[in-house]
């Protein structure tokens, strides 16, 4: 017996979700640029975009159900989620001074530190983090980090108290 794929479920899974987040963030930036719904493009997504990731064994296919909860959370909550991260900002940032991309990375990981407790904040910020450095090559990965960072500790300051005495 080897010790060849073990551990694999996992690791697929965590593919399958960063996958998921990417293409979440993908699909609010198409929502913001051309203004169709949530379920729309989801749907052009999910037929699509994801699933089967062909004959590149390497590429995960995405976890659908977590993009679909993505895509519609950051839309149904957004009037909740954008004043949070314009306060999270800070230095006289606004939302709308940002570049579509970046705002749609922001929104869907604060999205999921208020709405997934279930995934650790360090986690959720790391993801998205990894998400900015596909897009981006500059200081926006840094950016996200700081925002997310600061939303983790007004959203989940428990949380983020009990890892640090933890450590």
């Amino acid at each position: 017996m080897t010790n060849e794929g073990r551990g694999a479920p996992s690791t697929r899974r965590h593919g399958e979700r960063s996958a998921a987040r990417l293409a979440a963030v993908q699909a609010l930036y198409q929502i913001d640029i051309s203004g169709i719904g949530a379920d729309d493009v989801t749907d052009e997504f999910l037929r699509h975009r994801l699933g089967d990731a062909g004959d590149d064994a390497s590429v995960p296919a995405a976890d659908t159900g977590l993009f679909s909860e993505l895509v519609h959370g950051v839309c149904a909550r957004g009037d909740e989620i954008d004043p949070m991260i314009s306060r999270a900002l800070g230095g006289g940032w606004t939302l709308d001074r940002l570049e579509l991309l970046l705002r749609a990375v922001l929104r869907a990981g604060a999205f999921e530190l208020l709405a997934r407790a279930d995934v650790p904040a360090p986690v959720v910020i790391d993801e998205y983090i990894e998400v900015a450095h596909a897009f981006f090559g500059r200081g926006e990965p840094g950016l996200v980090n700081g925002v997310l960072d600061r939303l983790a500790h007004d959203l989940r300051p428990a949380e983020l108290v009990a890892r640090k005495g933890a450590s």
